[in-house]
This record gives structure tokens, C-alpha cells and sequence, in this order.
């Protein structure tokens, strides 16, 4: 069997990271050799390798926490049921962050210490709620929640896409059609009308002047509608600018329902599990704000965790963050009475799953009456410019 080279990344006696390149047969032989050197490998991929891999996906994290949760349940040791699921795992990707976290794990590392180079992979939630449940052994018990967590996200998120498929398919027919109209279509009615010296009506001339304008800086526009998508995109990562733009899309009235569901479900779902993985209050506020992936939600829950670290009751400090909605706030009041944060949180997320579903599967029908006026109405002003001249024309013939 001919050998490959591998580039690898591990941990020396001393916890420092190195990394290098060696040849094997295999992943296996590899990582043979770089134990064999007295380091610990955290990372081992082939660097030739030609085959292209999808990436990790939602439902993929989803699958695989529940599979994780069901040979934790049946007795079956971790390391041997990770490779159990990498052999039938068809993602490359997972396959290869599966063995190396098995590996990990063999070599006396703890499931976090084996997760923790893949946390781009899993994310921070995934990571530190696995963390406390593995100090406090309730271990599957969160990863069954986990899993749930993340397969209702991804069923959130089925159900939007779903939902804006139509308008957007619309959209798309309406503006290739107005594009073969303004480039095509109108073009020759004016060079016909002028032709015969006729004085074009005021809605023709402005559809002309347009079509003029669409070829002749149509590569402007097209290089400044992408310069303003990518503005935008890194606006969105960079903080203030993020809270200008999460504040303006919170004043689009119906949008702004949709925004608050997803990011209290998501909140309430993420401080749930981390509760009843034995994260403390404080840490689970904090992990839960970063998880909402809402800056006015996070900035409300930054001022609760200062707040309740300086000895406040976290139903009082509620009262003063408008961005929870009234129910959220009684559900959370009700359960610190109760000492039950874990069931409340439930019940919230449960709710607000719900109401954003039936948000967005009455997008469609909220949005179809705004489209079917602005066609009516393009259908209007196209028909116009080319109609008037020629009602002109056969005044003029007869």
C-alpha cells in the first residue's frame, strides 16, 4: 500500500500545541508514529487528499448527539460507540473529527479536552454544556437535550426557508422580466415611435431614460449592489455596527416578532439545558446572551448576570429589560419562585417555537397582497408607456 502525508497538529508532555507532517499508510499508522514521539494528537487529515467534504450541518450535530445519547444510555463505552458511529458515518468531516476525538479520549483526554479543538465545529454551547455535564455525571441527559435543541433549530429554520421560498422565487420572475422588458422590449417601441416623429408620452420617456440608464451602468450597478452586500456582511460582524443594524430590523413591525421568538426560544432553550447540566445561574445567563445571536437581547442579558452576581433576585432585575416579552418574564419570575428554572424554560421555548412557526408560515400570505399590488401596478406603468404612443399614433392615422 503506497503512503500518504499527513499533516497533523498534538499536544507535547507539557500541553504545548505543535504540529508537522509525516508519511503513513493511514490515519491509523499516523497517529501510531506521533504517539510514538510522546505527543498527543488532536488533529490528523491527510494533506493530499483530493475528494471535497461537506461541512458539519445542524442536522448532522443533531443525529450524531442523539446516537452519542442512545450508547451512553445503553452501557456501550464512548470511545468504542464514536467508532462505531465514524465507521457508518457517510460526512468525511465528521468521520475524521470522530476518530480524532475517540483518539483524544484513548489517550486520557476528557470528552471536553477531545471537543474543545473542533469548537468552530460544535460551537461554544455545545462545548461548555457538555463540560458541566460531564463534571456533575449528567451527561446524557443533556446530550438527549442537546440533540432536541439543535433538531428544533433546524426544523426553525426549514420552516423560514420554506416560508420565503415563494416571494422570493416572485421577486426573481419580477425582475427578469422587467429586466427583459427595460432592455428589450422598450428599446424598440421608442427607436419605432421615434422613427416616425412622434412625440413620446411622459411614461415612455421615463421608462427609455431607464432602460438607457440599465445598459448603460449596468456593471456599475451590478459591482455596487455586491460592494453593498459585502459592506453589510462585515458590518454584521463588527459589534456597533451589528446593534445599529439588529436595532433597525427590530422597528420592521412584523419581522420584529419573528426576531424577539427566535432569539428568547433560542435563549431559553440554551439557559435551560445549561441549568440542568450544572452550570451556575450566573455562567448559564452569560452562555445563554452569547447563544441568542441578538445584541439587544445580549446587551439585556450582560446587565441580568451583573445585576444577579451582585446579589439581586433575577426577578426583579426581569422588570427592567423591556427586549423579554410579559410572558417571558412571568414564566422566569415563576420559576426562580419556584426553584424550577429548567421547566420554565421549557415551557418558554415551547411557546415562542410555535408562535415564530406561525409566523413565518403566514409570510407568504403577507407578503402576496404587497406583491400583487406592486405588479399590478409595474404592469400598469409598462403598459402605459407603450400603449399611449401608439392610441397617439392611431388618433393621429385616423
Amino acid at each position: 500500500m503506497s503512503q500518504a502525508t499527513f499533516q497533523y497538529r498534538a499536544l507535547d508532555r507539557h500541553g504545548v500545541k505543535t504540529k508537522g507532517k509525516l508519511n503513513a499508510r493511514d490515519e491509523r499508522e499516523a497517529y501510531r508514529q506521533i504517539k510514538a514521539n510522546g505527543l498527543m494528537p488532536i488533529r490528523i487529515v491527510e494533506s493530499n487528499r483530493r475528494s471535497r467534504v461537506r461541512g458539519v450541518t445542524q442536522r448532522d450535530l443533531s443525529q450524531l448527539t442523539y446516537q452519542i445519547a442512545v450508547l451512553l444510555e445503553a452501557g456501550i463505552p464512548f470511545v468504542d460507540g464514536l467508532h462505531g458511529i465514524a465507521d457508518e458515518e457517510t460526512n468525511e468531516s465528521l468521520k475524521q473529527i470522530l476518530r480524532q476525538v475517540a483518539r483524544a479520549v484513548e489517550g486520557g483526554c476528557s470528552i471536553t479536552e477531545a471537543l474543545e479543538p473542533h469548537r468552530a465545529v460544535f460551537g461554544d454551547v455545545y462545548v461548555e454544556t457538555v463540560h458541566a455535564a460531564e463534571t456533575s455525571g449528567n451527561l446524557i441527559e443533556v446530550m438527549n437535550s442537546l440533540a432536541t435543541m439543535l433538531e428544533r433549530e433546524e426544523e426553525m429554520r426549514r420552516n423560514a426557508r420554506g416560508a420565503l421560498i415563494y416571494p422570493v422565487c416572485v421577486i426573481i420572475v419580477l425582475v427578469l422580466a422587467m429586466g427583459f422588458l427595460m432592455t428589450v422590449i422598450v428599446p424598440r417601441f421608442a427607436t419605432m415611435f421615434a422613427g416616425r416623429g412622434m412625440a413620446l408620452p411622459l411614461p415612455t420617456q421615463i421608462l427609455v431614460w431607464l432602460s438607457d440608464g440599465i445598459k448603460m451602468f449596468w456593471p456599475v450597478m451590478l459591482v455596487g449592489g455586491g460592494l453593498s452586500i459585502v459592506s453589510v456582511r462585515h458590518a454584521w460582524k463588527q459589534p456597533r455596527s451589528r446593534q445599529r443594524i439588529d436595532t433597525m430590523l427590530h422597528r420592521i413591525p412584523y419581522l420584529k416578532d419573528i426576531l424577539v421568538g427566535l432569539a428568547i426560544s433560542r435563549f431559553a432553550q440554551v439557559f435551560g439545558i445549561a441549568l440542568r447540566s450544572g452550570i451556575s445561574l450566573i455562567d448559564a445567563l452569560e452562555l445563554s446572551g452569547r447563544a441568542s445571536g441578538r445584541p439587544m437581547l445580549q446587551r439585556e442579558v450582560a446587565f441580568l448576570s451583573e445585576r444577579v452576581s451582585s446579589g439581586h433576585r433575577l426577578t426583579d432585575m426581569l422588570r427592567q429589560c423591556d427586549y423579554f416579552t410579559p410572558f417571558t418574564r412571568r414564566m422566569l419570575s415563576a420559576g426562580e419562585e419556584a426553584a424550577d428554572l429548567t421547566k420554565m424554560c421549557q415551557i418558554i421555548a415551547r411557546h415562542y417555537e410555535r408562535e415564530v412557526a406561525h409566523l413565518t408560515k403566514n409570510i407568504s400570505t403577507l407578503i402576496e397582497p404587497i406583491l400583487i399590488i406592486g405588479l399590478a401596478f409595474i404592469v400598469l406603468i409598462v403598459a402605459l408607456a407603450i400603449f399611449l404612443p401608439m392610441w397617439n399614433m392611431g388618433a393621429l392615422v385616423g
